[in-house]
């Protein structure tokens, strides 16, 4: 986007042209009247933006009142409609969602000017903007004390360390705030100490996301203090930060001060025993959890039997996520018996844990108890034959009948015989919206006679949309029977059948 501005010429005939950024912030009702003097931007466009939260309404003009030289200034209803269709958005009085636009430097510059004169912003948006790091003071520097900013997301914005300080400092002048969201900015790690003191000006805040931003042992105690200050927290998510491991073996009670926490992810932290055996004295606590994701930690395999054995004091948990834990039997087995304490569960995801396969019954004595579960991942777990024809047998009880995604993907060691009872039972599933079977890449097998049991299964599941089946390869008389399936039933079933059939 070009910002250069023209010079105005000797004789006065030649004025600068207000940019597009900033008359379209000052025609909404939130943005001042005041004339500016930037040139009108060409090439503003965005893609998949994400709408706020608030019901967004066009900002009219006041056409009741003559025309001032001021009003002149702002753009036309056509010019900002024509705006708004390349931001991919529409004017809201207390919404800027600017996220993804290909901001440059100068934009940002003009858009910190705007944004000084507006009073009613509530939720500001300038993620995936890369220009942003290293400019975040230019655009966010007239933000006053008392700001009525709700919501600040500055995701992928490739923040410096310098940038965080400045966050750390502006976050007491925004006491309302109650949404932030800085993930995806690696180098912000650094000036942990300048944000965890800011937060503690923001007792309103109820999301807080520090996605892949570079965290250290360090960063977890400085933000574990911050904790005592923000009590009103609901979601957290420090996940994908692998050189967080170790920082919670000594820094994790103050964690139990956020008693309304309802979303903790710690996925990919490289938590050690330490922090696992640390966590175990606090996860219990937060009794209104609802989801809790501990994935792709490695070491909580053969050191997390305390605390799996603990969630059974988590009555409101909905969302439990344990892939690539490394379980062990043991483990396993204690995470079993207490799911069966868990009767709000909706989604479990227990994939690439290797131990299950040929122990799958001890799950299945507990999903009879779970009515809610609507999503079971159990991808890549070493099943066996045994092990389906088991949840065969619990699927024609019709203990899982509100299921509605079910991963059976990469698990190679079930016999076409195992498939054939699994499928003469699946539609059991009334309300099973997708089905996983594919193989795992390094393997391709012929389908064997289940796939006609499948696909009279698949006629009394009005419901289900998609079926994976990456590298089982089709018979020519099976692929006539899915062509007479398509001609006499729904058409908006997606067989996936991968690079292996057309």
């Amino acid at each position: 986007m070009s910002q250069t501005q023209k010079k105005n010429s000797s004789n006065g005939e030649t004025k600068p042209r207000t940019s597009f950024l900033n008359r379209f912030l000052r025609g909404s009702k939130f943005m001042s009247s005041k004339p500016e003097s930037r040139k009108e931007s060409n090439d503003l466009e965005t893609t998949d933006f994400q709408p706020c939260n608030e019901t967004q309404k066009t900002a009219t003009l006041d056409t009741a009142r003559p025309l001032t030289s001021e009003m002149e200034c702002g753009p036309s209803m056509e010019e900002k409609e024509q705006f708004l269709q390349k931001l991919g958005r529409t004017a809201v009085d207390k919404c800027l969602d600017l996220n993804n636009c290909r901001l440059t430097a100068a934009d940002l510059r003009e858009a910190g000017e705007a944004l000084g004169g507006i009073t009613d912003l509530r939720e500001l948006n300038l993620s995936w903007n890369s220009e942003v790091g290293g400019n975040l003071p230019l655009t966010l520097q007239k933000f006053q004390e008392g700001s009525k900013i709700q919501a600040l997301e500055l995701v992928g914005c490739d923040l410096t360390s310098e940038d965080g300080a400045f966050v750390g400092q502006l976050l007491p002048m925004m006491q309302n705030l109650e949404v932030l969201d800085l993930s995806l900015n690696r180098n912000i790690g650094a000036s942990m100490n300048s944000i965890s003191q800011g937060l503690r000006s923001t007792s309103n805040l109820k999301v807080l996301k520090l996605h892949s931003c570079g965290l250290s042992q360090e960063s977890v105690r400085l933000l574990d203090a911050a904790f005592r200050y923000l009590g009103g927290l609901k979601k957290l998510d420090l996940s994908c930060n692998r050189e967080l491991g170790g920082g919670f073996e000594d820094s994790s009670a103050l964690l139990a001060t956020l008693e309304h926490l309802e979303v903790l992810d710690l996925h990919q932290c490289s938590l050690t025993a330490n922090d696992v055996a640390s966590l175990t004295q606090v996860i219990p606590l937060l009794s209104s959890l609802q989801e809790l994701d501990l994935s792709a930690n490695k070491k909580m395999g053969s050191s997390s039997e305390n605390l799996l054995s603990r969630l059974r004091f988590l009555p409101a948990l909905k969302s439990l996520l344990i892939n690539s834990c490394a379980l062990e039997s043991e483990t396993f087995t204690t995470l079993a018996e207490a799911s069966a304490y868990l009767p709000a569960l909706k989604i479990f995801d227990l994939s690439w844990n290797k131990c299950i396969g040929g122990n799958l019954k001890l799950l299945l004595e507990t999903l009879k108890f779970l009515a809610s579960l609507r999503v079971l991942r159990l991808s890549s777990c070493g099943l066996v034959t045994e092990d389906v024809a088991l949840l065969a047998s619990v699927i024609h009880t019709g203990h899982l009948a509100k299921l509605q995604e079910l991963d059976l993907s990469y698990n190679d060691g079930i016999c076409d015989a195992g498939w054939a009872i699994f499928c003469q039972n699946v539609w059991f599933l009334k309300e099973l919206t997708e089905l996983d079977i594919s193989l795992r890449p390094s393997i391709s097998r012929d389908c064997g006679q289940w796939f006609g049991h499948l696909l009279n299964a698949i006629t009394k599941l009005s419901e289900i949309t998609e079926i994976g089946m990456r590298r089982w390869i089709l018979l020519p008389s099976q692929e006539e029977e899915l062509e007479h399936f398509y001609q006499d039933h729904r058409h908006n079933i997606h067989f996936d059948l991968g690079e292996f059939q057309e």
